[in-house]
Parts: C-alpha cells; structure tokens; sequence
C-alpha cells in the first residue's frame, strides 16, 4: 500500500494517524484485528517510534485503538469510536459509506434540529437573524452544480445552530461539520432535489424570523424528513449498477 500519495500535513504524527485511522476505518484494519508492529509500520510509512507513539495516543483518544500489553495494538469495536470528532467522521465519508451510515447521520438530525430551530425561534438574536438571512440568500442565489449549493446549506444550519444561543447546541454543529458538509455535499449533487429543498428552508427561517418556535420545529422536522428521503434517493441512484 503506498502512502506517499498523501499529502502530509505539518506534524508527521498527524499524518501517521491520518493514514492509520483512514486504513482503519476503511476496513484494511478490522476491529479486533491487530495491526502490524511498530518496526514493520514504521519502515513502510517512513518514520519513527516517536512519531509512530504519538499517532497511536490520537488513535487511541479517538476510541479507534487500545493497546494490549504483549500482544500489540488492536483495532476496538466501531461501537467505541468517537463518532462525533470530526477528523474520525472525514476517514468515514472517504471510505465510502453505505446507505445505513448516512441515515443514522439523518437520524441523529431529526433529534436534535427540530428543538434547535425551536430554541432559535425563542433566543436569536437580531445579528444573528441576519447571518441566517445571509444564508437563507445565499442559498436561492446559488448557482447549482457549484460549491456554493452546499456550502450556502451548511451555513445556514450552522447559523440556526449558533442562534440557540446554547453553547452544546452551538459547539455540536462546530463538532459535526464534517458529517453536515458531506450530506448536504452529497444531497445536493441532484439539483433538482436541492431546488425542492428551499421551500422547507425558507419555512423554517420565517419561522425562526417571526419567533414562532412550535412552527420552527415542525418545520424543520418536515425538512429533515423530506432531506432523507431525497437523500435515499440520490444514494439509489448513485448506486444503480449500470447496464
């Protein structure tokens, strides 16, 4: 496997874990699995022990490794990773994802947005309510087939997030970034569906406007519902074996 072809950031620690924990969660490394010693890692990618240590205690504080004395260093259950730190969430979306990962990302959304745009109804602020606006515009002024479609979607939940005015809601969104920008990356790729999605947008930021929290919430239930489904859609496509 060559590892060259990745760029490496600035810590060579970084990148080792970088490289181990996209092998992990791609599924070269299996949990249970014990991974190859540090000797044999450590030639193939170029380093040292030092390095090679410290990727392990990121890997380690990420739930994606544990250390056995004598035996070596084993790959834990998925059940332990940290879901939720974002650089575990990107190995994740680029190891191909089936269509059960994205829905419990959805899943996840449906708890927590639908309370989100209640409590923005009832906390935003006027500055706030304008970085909503700027988002909501941006996202009717999108030109479809370019970033700005998702990026202008991830903004405006980011922006409904921080207007909560509570620090988890707030710190949550900056914590799942990744998942969101990828979604919205993927939902959005089918333009048809992204134009069908402005109207639950534009719902839910009146709603949020004219501080009604019930409507916020309902709202945002029915956008999050109506997301999944074009979501399992544009995967069914993406998926369709070509004849």
């Amino acid at each position: 496997m060559k590892s060259a072809t990745r760029s490496r950031p600035q810590s060579i620690h970084s990148w080792v874990a970088q490289e181990l924990g996209s092998r992990i969660v791609g599924g070269v490394y299996l949990p249970g699995q014990y991974i190859p010693n540090e000797n044999d890692i450590g030639a193939e990618l170029g380093v040292s022990r030092t390095a090679l240590r410290e990727a392990f205690k990121l890997l380690t504080a990420k739930g994606l490794i544990e250390s056995r004395p004598k035996l070596g260093t084993r790959v834990r259950p998925r059940k332990n990773w940290n879901m939720f730190d974002a650089e575990v969430l990107r190995w994740c979306f680029s190891s191909n994802p089936d269509t059960k990962f994205y829905m419990s990302l959805y899943e996840m959304r449906e708890i927590i947005e639908p309370n989100a745009a209640s409590l923005a109804a009832m906390h935003r602020t006027d500055e706030q309510l304008a970085a909503l606006t700027e988002a909501y515009q941006a996202m009717e002024e999108a030109q479809i087939g370019t970033d700005a479609v998702y990026k202008s979607d991830l903004e405006f939940h980011l922006a409904l997030l921080e207007a909560t005015n509570n620090e988890f809601m707030a710190s949550l969104g900056v914590t799942i970034e990744t998942a969101l920008e990828n979604s919205f990356r993927l939902s959005s790729a089918i333009a048809e569906e992204y134009v069908d999605s402005l109207p639950g947008h534009k719902a839910v930021f009146m709603a949020i406007k004219e501080q009604s929290p019930v409507v916020a919430r309902e709202e945002m239930q029915t956008l999050l519902v109506n997301a999944r489904h074009a979501l399992e859609h544009t995967l069914a496509e993406l998926h369709k074996t070509p004849v």
